[in-house]
């Protein structure tokens, strides 16, 4: 039985399906009759329209920023429709958003991370020769590398003081458009703002319900 929050994306491959509908709706009926019971809430759904010509995925990128904006599940109709689509494989893997198949609903990241398997294993296989080249220079008497005076300590908070900043700007992007469009429609004081992210229910970066003017200022200040 489903429970918790979902958005649901679906793939059609031309415009002309996307206009019709053509496997739409049976991609939008499979997902609602899994959903069917429990206690859950279906987000929204977005819908790619591919011609074929083309490898970006703009609507598959905006189903993942709103999975990661409401800490939601991203939900699809059918595996085999999106697992041999290396952009798809790609851009879920980079993500950190689980996902769910309604037709395989085991597979969830664990057969991502097999299908992404061959692709690592050539990743593996290009920084194996990078280090054998590396080596073999180093062989012939090229300095590659060496201390730089950097203490071990400080390297490692430095380290982490980068990833934090790195994550909260990734968040800061995925609340851009959001924000933006609240602006728009003169929300505009941080109050309001925050008023408004809790009332549509996407949490902090932390997690929490509930938005403080102080959090929003942060937010704006990356965006």
């Amino acid at each position: 039985m489903a429970s918790g929050s979902f958005i649901a994306y679906y793939r059609v491959s031309t415009e002309r399906q996307g206009r019709s509908g053509l496997g739409l709706e049976a991609q939008q009926e499979s997902v609602r009759s899994y959903l069917n019971g429990g206690n859950w809430r279906l987000v929204s759904e977005v819908i790619e329209v591919e011609s074929g010509k083309r490898s970006d995925r703009p609507k598959l990128a905006e189903a993942l920023r709103l999975c990661r904006l409401h800490g939601a599940t991203l939900i699809i109709a059918k595996l085999d429709r999106l697992a041999r689509n290396v952009a798809f494989v790609s851009s879920l893997m980079e993500s950190g958003v689980e996902f769910t198949a309604v037709d395989f609903p085991q597979a969830n990241r664990l057969t991502v991370h097999i299908l992404a398997a061959v692709a690592e294993h050539e990743a593996k296989m290009i920084s194996e020769r990078t280090k054998a080249a590396l080596q073999a220079a180093k062989a012939r008497g090229k300095v590659l590398g060496g201390y730089r005076g950097v203490n071990p300590d400080e390297a490692a908070r430095n380290a982490s003081a980068s990833i934090r900043q790195a994550s909260a700007k990734a968040r800061a992007a995925d609340l851009a458009p959001v924000i933006t469009q609240l602006q728009a429609d003169g929300v505009s004081t941080l109050g309001a703002i925050a008023k408004a992210l809790t009332e549509r229910g996407i949490p902090t970066a932390r997690g929490e319900a509930n938005w403080s003017p102080m959090q929003v200022s942060r937010v704006l200040s990356m965006i």
